[in-house]
């Protein structure tokens, strides 16, 4: 089966390249001809998983359609042959031939299109390479921003977020969750912005900035419903324990459903949140004396008192 496949790609190869031929009585290639058949190549080459000659058959067929003047068609070439590419574990290679065919989207004018494919780039190089991923997702939502598509905007600059948080880069992270927090405002999903105030306040406080994480949940107040929401009572008692070095509290807060159900990576912030300074242990009752447990503290007053009469009456 492999085997056939690979000789029908060959074959519209073979195709193609007449059709790139000039003579005394074809003066033009015919370069839309040929991209077709460069197109059926590839996908004879990759049905056979020969991905290496895949990629190449895409790349003519990109190189083709530019010719041409079609550029939507040679961007979507070029970003099949940067998935070839992820399929041969060349990922950085596969990025930039996607980033390459957004730029050809943008300037055919379909910048959603554009948008969509670096989404894909930056999906291609997460696991692999984190900052870029959060440069791509960035430009991404800044391509659907400037399309007015805020609530994919917002998808994006998440994602950015979640990456730049999971990388420690916390003072990035508080700038993207604002970003975040002012879209889902501007759209009016008032809920979504409680949550975003919450990863915030998280990460401001492992920023050591309870300054910020303060005036975070302050300003927060004129969005609608907030004050009376579960999150903002449960951000004043976080910030109550943090400013009181209460660590009990703090983790208290922290281990409800309300955070510990938040995206992974901030859930992850909260469970490993610490006050200043080790924080206060809240201690078990007892006695004035400081010793814990009744009954043994009144054994040992009795025992000082046998010892004080001990000797007999002076």
């Amino acid at each position: 089966m492999a085997a056939q496949k690979i000789n029908e790609g060959l074959e519209h190869i073979a195709k193609a390249e007449k059709y790139l031929k000039t003579g005394f009585l074809k003066w033009k290639p015919d370069y839309d001809s040929a991209a077709t058949e460069y197109s059926k190549a590839a996908v004879a080459f990759k049905n056979a998983k020969q991905f290496d000659q895949a990629k190449e058959a895409y790349l003519r067929e990109a190189v083709s359609h530019a010719n041409n003047k079609a550029l939507f068609h040679a961007a979507k070439a070029y970003e099949q042959a940067g998935m070839m590419l992820k399929e041969m574990q060349k990922h950085h290679d596969a990025v930039e031939l996607i980033q390459k065919a957004s730029m050809m989207y943008l300037e055919n004018g379909t910048p959603d299109t554009a948008a969509i494919a670096l989404d894909r780039a930056g999906k291609v190089i997460e696991n692999i390479s984190p900052d870029k991923a959060i440069q791509l997702y960035q430009q991404t939502a800044s391509v659907f921003e400037n399309e007015e598509r805020l609530r994919q905007a917002v998808e994006m600059y998440g994602k950015a977020s979640r990456l730049l948080v999971r990388g420690r880069r916390l003072d990035e992270a508080s700038v993207s969750l604002q970003k975040e927090k002012s879209i889902y405002k501007d759209i009016e999903n008032y809920p979504t912005c409680y949550k975003k105030t919450i990863a915030q306040v998280l990460v401001h406080l492992h920023r050591n900035d309870y300054v910020a994480a303060e005036k975070c949940v302050r300003e927060s107040y004129s969005i609608p419903g907030f004050t009376e929401s579960e999150d903002c009572a449960a951000l004043e008692q976080l910030l109550e324990g943090f400013d009181q070095q209460d660590q009990d509290q703090v983790s208290d807060v922290c281990n409800s459903p309300l955070f510990k159900y938040m995206d992974n990576d901030y859930a992850k912030l909260g469970l490993s949140l610490a006050v200043p300074g080790g924080g206060i242990k809240k201690k078990s009752p007892v006695t004035p004396q400081g010793r814990v447990g009744g009954p043994a503290v009144g054994a040992s007053r009795g025992n000082e008192e046998d010892d004080e009469y001990e000797g007999g009456l002076c």
